[in-house]
């Protein structure tokens, strides 16, 4: 095995890890591995590889929903993106001084310039290092080796449990931020530069360009984690704790629904 960016070289049964997601959570959509490349010759090894058409320029949403919603395993470079905010994000291309200024947004999204660049200085970016291409594909498609990050679209009662999943052992709080516009950078943007889970409402432009529904929500998480995920999900099942989440009522009393959880015990 190749290792991902993060140094991870372990073998993962992604159709075991899908078929688990799906059984636990009924996503609608197959998650998909992202892995960058330092050169266009790794990335042509790729199998059942597609680029974009010659001389189009996409937005990078639209690349993760090609291969989101069409099944496709894509091979992404600069010349392929209509802009370098889009490259920044996912570390194919350093930041855009002027973009950091503030003025492309200034008056469209933010009420001034100073209000743009506060909005440009706080999105995470991932390290703009030797990367040169970009592979997206879905995990269950075998032809990534070891992605450095998968991307999980789910409503909001799906993303909950999907985290109860992984909070199940080894707790910790999560935290996750919302930058508004550019909403890229809460999800693969700071999963590619801190390694750590990463949840985000998806954006106006993620929406219209990239075909996320309204309902949806998207995690990106290193590989590394699904693992825990799902030992979590299959324990929470097995204790009752089940998605679609059964809707108790709001004119009964829930103390019977406790007590199926927890027994007598005072909560």
């Amino acid at each position: 095995m190749t290792p991902n960016c993060w140094g991870d070289d372990a073998s993962y049964d992604y159709a075991a890890i899908n078929d688990a997601l799906n059984r636990y959570l009924r996503l609608k959509t197959t998650p998909i591995g992202l892995k960058r490349f330092r050169t266009i010759e790794e990335l042509s090894s790729v199998p059942k590889l597609r680029r974009p058409p010659a001389g189009e320029k996409f937005a990078f949403d639209q690349m993760v929903g090609q291969s989101r919603w069409l099944g496709w395993t894509l091979g992404v470079t600069m010349d392929n993106l209509m802009g370098q905010q889009c490259g920044a994000v996912v570390g194919l291309a350093p930041r855009d001084p002027t973009w950091l200024e503030g003025r492309h947004l200034a008056g469209v999204w933010y009420g001034t310039p100073a209000d743009s660049a506060a909005h440009q200085a706080a999105m995470s970016c991932a390290s703009h290092g030797d990367y040169q291409a970009i592979a997206l594909s879905p995990i269950t498609a075998g032809r990534l080796d070891n992605p450095d990050i998968v991307l999980i679209y789910g409503t909001p009662g799906q993303m909950i449990t999907f985290v109860n999943g992984l909070q199940y052992r080894q707790y910790r709080k999560y935290t996750f931020t919302c930058v508004g516009e550019s909403a890229c950078a809460d999800s693969w943007g700071n999963a590619l530069k801190t390694g750590e889970p990463s949840l985000s409402v998806p954006c106006y432009a993620e929406r219209k360009f990239g075909g996320v529904l309204d309902e949806e929500m998207l995690m990106a998480i290193p590989p590394s984690f699904l693992p825990q995920v799902v030992d979590g999900l299959k324990a929470l099942s097995d204790n009752g704790l089940r998605y679609p989440i059964p809707n108790h009522g709001i004119q009964k009393s829930p103390l019977d629904s406790i007590a199926a959880s927890y027994g007598q015990q005072k909560v």
